[in-house]
C-alpha cells in the first residue's frame, strides 16, 4: 500500500486573506513532503500577505491569483482546478470567504473553484477576537456543514488584534492529519471496525507510584494511523501517552490493566478486528496503599496478584459472538521468542501474532524502529528491521488478508 493516502494525490490548496496565510506556506511544504501535489490558489488579500512564488517554491507547482483566472492558463481555469482535485482545502479561511461561500457568491478564482470542485472541501478559519463567534459567521458555519463541506477549528489562542479568543487557524502539523483522515476513506479496510490498543499500563502502588513497564506506545499509534490510512473506523484504547493520538480515531484513555480489559470488552462486540499492542502488567499490587508509602515506615512488602487476562477473555467472548473477526496480538519477549509467541497464538485463538525481542538495542520499547516476526497458522515470517510504521503497514495489509479470509467472515 502507499505510504500514506497524500501520496500522488492531487489537492488545491486556498489562500485567503488573512495574517494566517503565513501558517498555509507551511502547511503546502508539509503536504509536499508527504507525497501529494499541491496547486495553490490565492485571494487578492492573501497575496498582500505572502506571495504566490512562496508556494512555487516549496511545492515545485503552480500557485495562481486571480489575474489567471482572465489568463491563458486554462480554457475555463476554475473548472479545471475544481474537477481535477481530489481534496480542496482553504487554510486560512477568513470570515469573508466562508460567507460567500454560504451564500454562492463566487466574484475571484477561489470561490469559482470552490462552487465548481467535485471534491470533498475542507475549512480551516482563521480570524480576530469575536468573528467566528458572531450569529452571522455561525450562521454559515451552520449552512457549509449542512452542505457538507468540513471545518476544523479554529482554535483559541492570541491573535494578531493581541486579543486572546476563538480564531487561531490549528496548526499545519494537525491540519495536514485531518487532510489525510478525509483522503483515506475508502481504502480496503473501508466500513471495518478496528480496535487498537497502546501505550503500557500503570497499576497503583499508592497515590503516587505506580508499577508501569517500558512501552512508549509508539507501536500501537503507528498501527492506529495504518488503520486509519487503510480506510477504518479506529478506536484507540490507549494507557498513558505522551505522543499525539492521530487524527480521526475514537480515544478512549485508560490507566490499568482492569481498565483496559473493560474498554476492550466492551468494544469488541461491535469490532472487525483487535489489535492488542498495548504492554499490558501482568500483575498489579494486591492492596494498593490508600495513603502515600513513608520512608520512616520501613521497606515494604508488595504483595502482588494476576491482572485480567485480556486476550482469553476476548477469546472466550469471540466463541460465543464471533466479534471481533481477527485477532492480532504483540509478544514483547526477551528469550525464546519463537516458541514463546507461538504459543501465546495457540492459547488465545488469535489469527496473527507480532513477535519481537524488546531486549535488542534498535527494536522494542522506546525506539522509533522495530524488528519483528509474524507468526500465523501458516509458520513464521521474519521482518528485516523497519520503522514502527513500516511494520504497522505490514500489519495491517496482513489484516487486510485475513478479514477476506472465510476464517474470519465466520
Amino acid at each position: 500500500m502507499a505510504s500514506t493516502p497524500l501520496q500522488d494525490k492531487y489537492v488545491v490548496l486556498g489562500v485567503t486573506g488573512s495574517i494566517a496565510a503565513y501558517k498555509a506556506a507551511d502547511l503546502a511544504s508539509k503536504l509536499a513532503q508527504a507525497g501529494a501535489l499541491v496547486d495553490t490558489v490565492l485571494t487578492e488579500a492573501a497575496t498582500r500577505f505572502v506571495s504566490p512564488l512562496t508556494f512555487q517554491s516549496v511545492t515545485g507547482r503552480p500557485a495562481y491569483t486571480d489575474a489567471d483566472l482572465w489568463g491563458a492558463q486554462a480554457h475555463v481555469l476554475h473548472v479545471g482546478l475544481g474537477h481535477k482535485a481530489d481534496l480542496l482545502v482553504i487554510a486560512p479561511a477568513t470570515a469573508q470567504t466562508m460567507a460567500k461561500l454560504a451564500h454562492g457568491l463566487a466574484d475571484n478564482l477561489l470561490t469559482l473553484t470552490t462552487l465548481a470542485a467535485t471534491c470533498p472541501v475542507l475549512l480551516a478559519p482563521a480570524m480576530d477576537g469575536g468573528m467566528f463567534g458572531h450569529t452571522a459567521t455561525q450562521a454559515n458555519v451552520c449552512l457549509l456543514q449542512e452542505r457538507g463541506l468540513v471545518i476544523v477549528g479554529p482554535g483559541e489562542g492570541h491573535l494578531a488584534s493581541g486579543l486572546k479568543a476563538r480564531g487561531r487557524m490549528i496548526e499545519p502539523a494537525e491540519l495536514v492529519g485531518h487532510i489525510r483522515y478525509l483522503l483515506s476513506r475508502g481504502g480496503p479496510l473501508a466500513g471495518r471496525r478496528v480496535i487498537v490498543t497502546a501505550g503500557g499500563t500503570q497499576e497503583p502502588v499508592d497515590p503516587v507510584r505506580v508499577l508501569t513497564n517500558r512501552s512508549s506506545g509508539k507501536q500501537g499509534l503507528a498501527l492506529a494511523q495504518a488503520a486509519l490510512d487503510a480506510g477504518a473506523d479506529v478506536t484507540l484504547i490507549a494507557a498513558p501517552i505522551s505522543l499525539p493520538v492521530p487524527v480521526g480515531v475514537q480515544h478512549i484513555a485508560v490507566h490499568t490493566a482492569a481498565e483496559m480489559a473493560g474498554a476492550v470488552l466492551d468494544a469488541c462486540p461491535h469490532a472487525d478486528a483487535l489489535l492488542m499492542a498495548a504492554a499490558v502488567a501482568d500483575f498489579r499490587p494486591a492492596g494498593p496503599s490508600v495513603h502515600k508509602i513513608k520512608k520512616a515506615q520501613g521497606v515494604p512488602t508488595l504483595a502482588l496478584e494476576r491482572t485480567p487476562d485480556i486476550l482469553s477473555e476476548v477469546a472466550r467472548q469471540r466463541r460465543e459472538s464471533g466479534r471481533p473477526r481477527a485477532v492480532v496480538g504483540f509478544a514483547a519477549e526477551t528469550e525464546n521468542v519463537l516458541a514463546n509467541a507461538q504459543a501465546k497464538l495457540e492459547a488465545k485463538g488469535l489469527d496473527l501474532m507480532v513477535a519481537n525481542d524488546v531486549s535488542a538495542a534498535d527494536a522494542g520499547f522506546g525506539v522509533d524502529t522495530n524488528r519483528v516476526t509474524l507468526i500465523d497458522a501458516g509458520g513464521a515470517n521474519p521482518l528485516p528491521l523497519l520503522s514502527k510504521a513500516e511494520v504497522a503497514d505490514q500489519v495491517i495489509e496482513r489484516l487486510v488478508d485475513l478479514l477476506r479470509e472465510p476464517r474470519a467472515r465466520e
